[in-house]
Order: structure tokens, then C-alpha cells, then sequence
């Protein structure tokens, strides 16, 4: 019996504690419902929105307008929780010192992010959940093969990394009230004109400027992953390139107060 209260002090592996940190943040960013909104409902609407008013918007191409559009409202749904949710979520935690605290934890720095990264693809999963319910009962028949599936992935890995080194940048290096306006005004821009949600070609000259963009190459790479079952190799490379220009400068100027 001797020893049996004997008491054990020290931190968790690395492991729990960075698996702590991502069930509450996904949490939190579940019960948020601004966060939620963005997350969930908007790109719900938006497919929905879409695919009944194809005719009335004029949506025609030679695949079904859901086949087209559900592969791009996947790719917002990355946009929506890696760049603008993690972005105001991030802001906030830096105003009211949240992570100024964490800091002084035994949660390292690195373990911090990676559990913030970790959150993203929880919430994620749950995102690509519902949509593609949503786009079955909608019409959609996605058959990608084992390539379009690899595509996808690569996809919303790289999309994610992307989205969430820009969310880090802009939360790190402006005020909270500056994040919330900045994240939202980007979101929506992205998403009227970012090539994110309808293919690039709708958006005549523009078009080819807005592929170089993390939307624009997100999207395209969804939709030739999920629309033609191809690994866009180009457009990952894009989305690639953005997240180390974006890793950089958000480790070059992130403020954890």
C-alpha cells in the first residue's frame, strides 16, 4: 500500500496534450455560432442557392450544375474554417490574452498550432459531412476514382495549410475588431469573385488571374478531383506556394499578445 498516493507531477506527452487543445478549440468553434454560420450554413445556402436558381442565374455547363458546384462549395467550406473562423477565433484569443496564458503553459508554442490546425480538419470532416449530404439529396453522384480521391485530399490538406498560415498572418499582426472586418471582407470577396465556388472560366479574363489565387487554385483542384477524377498538380502547386509565403510571414510577424 506504501506509495499508492504517492503524488506524480509533471506534464502530458506532447501527444495528449496537443489532442486536448484540438477537442476544445473544435469545440469552441462549434458553440460559436457566427463561426458555425460561416462554417456551416453559408455554404449550405450557397449550394442550395445555386443549384435551384441554376436556370434564373444562367449556370450552364456540360456537366449537372450540382456536379460543378458541390466540389466548389467543399472548397469554400475550407476556406470559411481555416482562414476566416481560425482568423477572428485567433484575434480574439489575443485581445483577451487567452493566448498569453497558454503560453506560460506546458503546452508548447508548436503544440499550440498543431492543435489549432488539428481543430481545423475535426470541423472540417464534419463540413464535408454535410455537405455532401446535401449534395446527394440535391442530384450529385460523385465517382472520382482512387485519383480523384487523392486530389481532393491533397486538395483540402494544402487549401487548409494555405488559409490557415493567411488567418495566422492577418490575426497575429492586427487588432481583433481589425481581424473580425478584414477575415469577413476577405471571406466574402473570395467568395464572389475567388473563383472558389463556380469554376474560373466564369469569370471571363479574370478568370485567369483569380487561379492564382488560393481560392481560385482550391476550387479548381476540388473540382478536377471530384469532377473528373484528376490530381491538379498545378493548382496544388499554387496552393503550396501561398502556404509557405503565408508560414513565413506569420512567423515573421505573429504578436501572441
Amino acid at each position: 500500500m506504501t506509495g499508492t498516493f504517492t503524488p506524480m507531477p509533471g506534464a502530458a506527452t506532447l501527444p495528449r496534450m496537443v489532442l486536448t487543445q484540438a477537442r476544445m478549440e473544435s469545440r469552441l468553434m462549434l458553440r460559436n455560432g457566427e463561426q458555425l454560420l460561416i462554417a456551416v450554413v453559408i455554404p449550405v445556402i450557397v449550394l442550395v442557392g445555386l443549384v435551384g436558381a441554376a436556370d434564373s442565374l444562367g449556370l450552364d455547363y456540360d456537366d449537372p450544375v450540382v456536379d460543378v458546384v458541390t466540389p466548389g462549395v467543399l472548397a469554400l467550406a475550407v476556406l470559411s474554417t481555416s482562414f476566416t473562423s481560425l482568423a477572428i477565433a485567433t484575434g480574439f484569443e489575443r485581445r483577451y490574452g487567452v493566448l498569453k496564458r497558454l503560453g506560460t503553459s506546458p503546452l508548447p508554442r508548436s503544440g499550440l498550432l498543431a492543435g489549432k490546425i488539428l481543430a481545423l480538419l475535426l470541423v472540417e470532416l464534419l463540413q464535408v459531412a454535410v455537405i455532401a449530404v446535401v449534395g446527394v439529396l440535391l442530384g450529385w453522384d460523385p465517382s472520382p476514382g482512387p485519383a480523384g480521391l487523392v486530389g481532393a485530399v491533397l486538395a483540402a490538406s494544402l487549401g487548409t495549410a494555405a488559409f490557415a498560415s493567411l488567418g495566422l498572418l492577418v490575426a497575429g499582426s492586427l487588432r481583433a475588431e481589425a481581424t473580425l472586418a478584414v477575415a469577413n471582407l476577405v471571406y466574402l470577396l473570395l467568395l464572389a469573385g475567388g473563383a472558389v465556388v463556380l469554376p474560373a472560366a466564369a469569370y471571363g479574363g479574370f478568370g485567369d488571374v483569380a487561379t492564382w489565387l488560393p481560392s481560385g487554385a482550391l476550387g479548381e483542384a476540388m473540382r478536377d478531383a471530384l469532377l473528373h477524377g484528376d490530381i491538379a498538380w498545378r493548382d496544388l502547386a499554387v496552393l503550396l506556394g501561398w502556404g509557405a509565403v503565408g508560414s513565413v510571414l506569420a512567423a515573421r510577424t505573429f504578436s501572441w499578445e
